[in-house]
């Protein structure tokens, strides 16, 4: 990064903004104390790493046990699609603006301060409970070795080292952060063509039996019953698969809350958010692909494991079809990995709980001391309060592992998909403001297509799937036990927002009203420091291996 003295000088300090630690320069990189160090390389693999995760490998599974094969598909190609409408929402604003707190600040900018506050404490929650989750899933894998692990020492012990594990890595400045999850989200995308690869191999006779089954399992049933028979049963078998799907498919989230923390996010963050779509296509179409077709759907063991909350044999659909075939080596591979996958996504929420409570903060919806960073630009109170969530995890001492993870899912699915609502609404009203004000929405850094009908689209389709998520629950015997497990952030959600509103008397924004300026004219500056182009994701990776390594430093920093 080339940068003259006279404009090193001539840079304003943010608030609570750190001197450097390392030579460069981070006066300035926000209106705040977050500090602009992640290259290319490291956000395009958090990018992918924070959307692949236990759901992908582990609850994916319950959605092949309740649809079948075919209702599988059909919901991880159709609810993908509205994600995408969302995505084309949310890169919009957040390439304009890659202000900390993400989509959470935007929110409040450019809708109603009630709504920022609603979003921001909804994903709060929703990402500080995902960390006890991720744990949970762990201790779920590593009982495929050996079963005595669900009782309470190791168990203990385990929930305890990863708990040490994350609080280091997540005490670190963020490009420590950065450079783990580069490499365990490099282990994720590893094991996904792992799998691929032996759905491929084994479905076409390269298995121990030597049987190329093809797509026998969906010959054997394409749409699964699930609660009730016929028509009706197999369309609750779709629905229990598009729950599925509404848990696993993610990843906008967690590209707009590290722009902040993102070096040429004009750039870079342009680009994550572009390869989500591919992202969308090859991982979960084609996870859920493979999974119909190496493992029937009314496998016992998969039946046992994702409905009945049984773990024996291994919780991942995929590990259970490499034993059902009688494959020796390939399970403990993959189990390996997994663990490595989940510990990464349980990393990964660590860090946007944190940031998420920064940004509550930094606009007052939050106590002002959890604005405080340490020297290494990372949120110091808001990292230890996060740090409390984990311990929930110890609740696996007192009962099984698969009944807390049933518990964690259906409590927090529901918060995701109000995030998503919440970053459509935002794009409805900056759009609104962008026609009011003339400002000419082509010649922005990123243009979203078809919109505003792709929010529209995006918004009535997610209210529906959170208002029809739990229909179960009223189903004879009615207990409050089922109705809060499956209701509990649809019941938070509007008391967050009336509650805010009330309180702070807080109103709408009027579109000729709202500052299409705000923090771009610091982000600009930003951006202008840079003299040399921006350095590509490959020429990164080889110079980790020493190619053009001193350029890359010098370009960079």
């Amino acid at each position: 990064m080339a940068t003259t003295d006279e404009e090193k000088h001539s840079k304003m300090e943010a608030p609570g903004s750190p001197p450097s630690l390392d030579g460069e320069i981070h006066m300035g990189d926000n209106a705040d104390g977050l500090q602009r160090r992640l290259n290319n390389r490291q956000i395009q693999l958090i990018a992918i790493g924070g959307s692949i995760g236990t759901a992908l490998f582990v609850s994916i599974g319950g959605g092949l046990a309740k649809g079948g094969p075919a209702s599988l598909l059909i919901a991880f190609t159709l609810y993908p699609i509205i994600l995408g409408f969302v995505n084309n929402s949310i890169a919009e604003m957040t390439i304009l603006y890659p202000v900390s707190g993400g989509f959470i600040r935007l929110a409040g900018h450019f809708v109603d301060d009630a709504l920022g506050f609603m979003i921001g404490w909804n994903f709060f929650i929703y990402e500080a409970l995902l960390i006890p989750f991720e744990i949970t899933a762990l201790n779920l894998v590593i009982g495929y070795w050996d079963s005595s692990i669900k009782e309470p020492g190791p168990t203990a012990g385990i929930c305890a080292g990863v708990i040490i594990c994350y609080a280091a890595l997540n005490i670190l400045a963020v490009r420590g952060y950065g450079e783990a999850e580069f490499w365990l989200s490099g282990g994720k995308v590893i094991l996904l063509f792992i799998l691929f690869a032996f759905t491929f191999i084994t479905m076409v006779g390269g298995n121990p039996q030597h049987h190329a089954y093809g797509f026998t399992n969906w010959k054997h049933i394409a749409f699964q019953e699930f609660k009730s028979t016929g028509a009706k049963g197999r369309f609750e078998g779709f629905l229990g698969a598009l729950w599925s799907a509404a848990f696993a498919v993610v990843g906008p989230e967690y590209v707009s809350m590290v722009a902040a923390e993102a070096k040429r996010p004009r750039i870079y963050i342009k680009t994550a958010f572009k390869t989500i779509y591919w992202r969308f296509g090859l991982f979960f179409f084609g996870s859920a692909l493979a999974v119909g077709i190496v493992l029937a759907c009314d496998d016992p063991t998969l039946v046992k494991v994702q409905l009945d909350g049984v773990s024996d044999a291994g919780a991942s659909p995929y590990v259970i079809a490499m034993t059902n075939m009688g494959v020796e080596v390939l399970p403990h591979i993959v189990n390996a990995l997994m663990l490595t996958s989940i510990f990464s996504a349980g990393n990964t929420y660590t860090y946007c709980a944190t940031r998420s409570l920064y940004g509550l903060a930094l606009e007052g919806r939050a106590p002002a001391f959890l604005r405080k960073c340490n020297s290494r630009g990372v949120p110091i109170y808001c990292f230890l309060i996060v740090m409390c969530f984990p311990f929930l995890s110890f609740l696996q001492v007192g009962k099984g592992s698969a009944d807390v993870v049933v518990w964690f899912v259906e409590l927090i699915t529901a918060g995701g998909i109000i995030d998503y609502i919440g970053m459509s609404i935002t794009f409805i009203f900056y759009h609104r403001a962008c026609k009011a004000q003339g400002l000419d929405r082509k010649t922005l850094p990123y243009y979203g297509h078809f919109q505003p009908y792709g929010a529209y689209i995006a918004i009535v389709v997610q209210f529906l799937i959170i208002f029809f998520y739990g229909y179960r629950a009223f189903a004879h015997p009615i207990t409050a036990e089922n109705f809060f497990k499956n209701y509990t952030m649809q019941c938070l959600a509007p008391i967050l927002f009336f509650g805010w509103k009330f309180i702070k008397g807080t109103k709408l924004k009027k579109p000729e009203e709202v500052d299409l300026v705000w923090e771009r004219p610091t982000v600009d500056a930003y951006e202008a420091r840079f003299t040399e182009p921006p350095v590509g994701f490959w020429t990164e990776m080889l110079a980790l291996f020493g190619y053009k390594k001193q350029k890359v430093r010098q370009i960079e920093g």
